[in-house]
């Protein structure tokens, strides 16, 4: 990818964006339901002609490190998101006991990076 990506939280539309040259090319869409201790992951979208270049990877990297730094809990309805998870095992903990959400995180060894 030759155009330098950013990716930022987005209050307004509910959505951690991947934005390049200006233009939203992938978005992960959350809810922080009442009380804020928690944020719920429902889908991530990346759009067609920027898939296979990472982006997807960087939006859940910057979700769940923003989910950390926010003291909060994770509840997840991507498959994306669980997939990833399984691989960085490092944010494991995130997932709400209580409320992990349909996308479980699957019980595997990482695969190779």
């Amino acid at each position: 990818m030759t155009a330098e990506m950013d990716v930022r939280r987005n209050g307004d539309t509910g959505s951690y964006e991947a934005v390049v040259d200006g233009q939203v090319v992938g978005m992960i869409v959350y809810h922080v339901p009442r009380g804020g201790q928690r944020v719920t992951l429902s889908h991530t979208i990346v759009e067609p002609g920027y898939r296979g270049r990472g982006i997807a990877s960087r939006l859940v990297k910057h979700a769940l490190d923003d989910v950390r730094s926010r003291d909060q809990k994770l509840t997840n309805y991507c498959t994306f998101v669980a997939d990833y998870i399984a691989d960085h095992p490092e944010y494991k903990d995130l997932v709400d006991d209580r409320f992990p959400g349909r996308a479980t995180v699957p019980d595997r060894a990482p695969r190779e990076r």
